[in-house]
């Protein structure tokens, strides 16, 4: 059973114990309040002995008692996507439920998820209803004690009340938030109770990991925030690939691509040459991983878009079942392999790695220099290397098919493009210019390479379904189909690329 995602609207208020309840009728809206109901709550959080989930402001937790009983994961709020997922407790197991554990498994890895934290509740909650007798609002007051389990014993408690509003208008959330303030409420100081339970704990924790470098004008924090900033969409991917999302694969694969170029462009101006080759190798094997199972499912897209094109005359033989069978295995086998790799100690150790790098945030004294005197001649020599390369290419006159040249071309644009993307907070157009011209060669020659993994393929289907007395021509004519868009390809390079402009060190 999968995790429901769900939201709320809702403020929550720290009171004194001897604060008196708010009149809720006196809200506009409110036309009468229900009994009180009274409820006993016990929750556990779980986490890792160092904290890594609390240290990101995520919480994971059981709760037995109440209409919310059952397992809750909270996720730092996104705009537009569900960040509360709840399963119920089942009583075959205490462990954290894998559906749960696959979606902080990046930040927890191969650490043990234990309690770090017991809640006792004693809840009282009020209903709130409109004219037409609707439920329109809860107010609850919640008297808590805690017990913190890690990093060491401890207890604590307080008096809170929480203000959450169904489906009415958002006027009424603001009105019971000036009617609690009034009444002697304070905007709660943390996010959560949990966050309340492991302040003290939580400080020297998010301090010392995941700290971004401070903006500066040296070359080495330009590279350090954008490695920052793709570690972040691997983080955001993970959960996904392991839910098996549309296109998951692929963001992340190339997050660990930008990754892997921008740390060869740019290694220089770090420190530990020794680390940045190892990170830089990890990087290489884990896009490698992702790579094949990202093969095969462009190989699936392309293939049936081309097939759903085709008149039904010329698909002899069952070409779309024949392809469904061989690239959903090969998907199925392949992302099997993806998810033994994000299960695995290396996989791990490689985000360790990433983030030990970016937080030490040690630079070599040619990374300490001003970012607009040091990136330029690094982005030139990018820029001398693909020109290279296209020169090359370009010796060899459209039409001859799958020259190795263009592959190289292709390599060599894309650490262009993702070197000026990282130089993009250097504010200069000519930047973002190089890495539009970077991308359309990519471009071009990237559905090129498709078309090269796509019709050995179809070589192989062909010869496979020959074999077996089917007939081979819609293969062969889909083989063509590739060919043409091969060499389409290959003219647009020829005719499009000439000059690649030089980018200028400014003083």
């Amino acid at each position: 059973m999968d995790a429901g995602p769900a939201s709320e609207t809702e403020w929550k208020f720290d009171v004194a114990d001897d604060v008196e309840l708010p009149r809720l009728t006196d809200l506009h809206g409110v036309k009468n309040v229900d009994q009180p109901i009274e409820h006993r709550l016990e929750t556990e959080y779980f986490d890792t002995a160092d904290l890594r989930l609390a240290s990101r402001n995520i919480t994971l937790g059981r709760r037995i008692g109440g209409e919310a009983a059952g397992w809750v994961l909270k996720l730092p709020a996104r705009v537009d996507e569900p960040r509360e997922f709840h399963m119920p407790v089942r009583r075959t197991s205490d462990g954290v439920p894998k559906t749960l554990l696959q979606r902080v498994r990046v930040h927890s890895r191969d650490s043990v998820l234990m309690p770090v934290a017991r809640l006792s509740t004693r809840r009282i909650v009020y209903r709130l209803r409109g004219d037409h007798g609707d439920a329109v609002a809860d107010f609850t007051d919640d008297r808590v004690d805690a017990q913190t389990l890690q990093p060491e014993p401890a207890s604590q408690s307080w008096r809170e009340w929480e203000f959450e509003l169904f489906e009415a208008p958002k006027d009424l959330l603001d009105a019971g938030k000036d009617l609690i303030l009034a009444a002697g409420g304070r905007p709660s100081a943390h996010d959560s109770e949990l966050a309340r339970v492991l302040a003290t704990f939580l400080h020297s924790t998010v301090v010392s990991r995941d700290s971004s470098p401070p903006p500066t004008d040296r070359a080495g924090d330009v590279v350090f925030a954008y490695l920052q900033e793709q570690l972040e969409v691997i983080r955001d991917q993970d959960p996904r690939v392991r839910q098996d999302d549309h296109d998951a694969i692929h963001k992340m694969r190339v997050a660990t691509r930008r990754l892997r170029s921008v740390l060869a462009t740019y290694g220089s101006l770090l420190e530990d040459g020794d680390t940045v080759r190892m990170v830089r190798d990890e990087l290489k094997w884990l896009a490698g991983v992702l790579g094949i199972a990202r093969d095969a499912e462009v190989m699936h897209g392309r293939l049936m878009e081309m097939i759903a094109n085709e008149p039904a005359d010329l698909l002899l033989g069952p070409v779309e079942r024949r392809i469904e069978t061989e690239l959903g295995g090969d998907y199925k086998k392949e992302y099997g392999r993806v998810m033994r790799a994000l299960n695995g100690q290396r996989y791990f150790r490689l985000l360790d790695s990433l983030e030990s790098l970016i937080g030490a945030s040690r630079l070599s004294p040619r990374g300490a220099k001003p970012a607009k005197k040091v990136i330029p001649p690094l982005i030139n020599q990018e820029i001398k290397q693909l020109r290279c390369a296209v020169k090359h290419a370009r010796r060899h006159p459209a039409g001859i098919g799958d020259h190795p040249g263009l592959h190289d071309v292709r390599k060599d644009a894309k650490r262009l493009r993702y070197a000026a993307e990282a130089a993009r907070t250097l504010g200069r157009n000519e930047t973002d210019r190089l890495g539009e011209t970077a991308h359309g060669i990519q471009k071009i020659l990237g559905d090129h390479q498709d078309t090269i993994v796509t019709r050995a393929l179809l070589r192989r289907l062909g010869a496979e379904a020959f074999t077996q007395g089917e007939n081979g021509f819609s293969y062969g004519r889909l083989h063509a189909l590739e060919q043409s868009t091969a060499l389409n390809a290959e003219a647009q390079f020829h005719r499009g690329w000439h000059r690649i402009p030089t980018l200028s060190v400014k003083k």
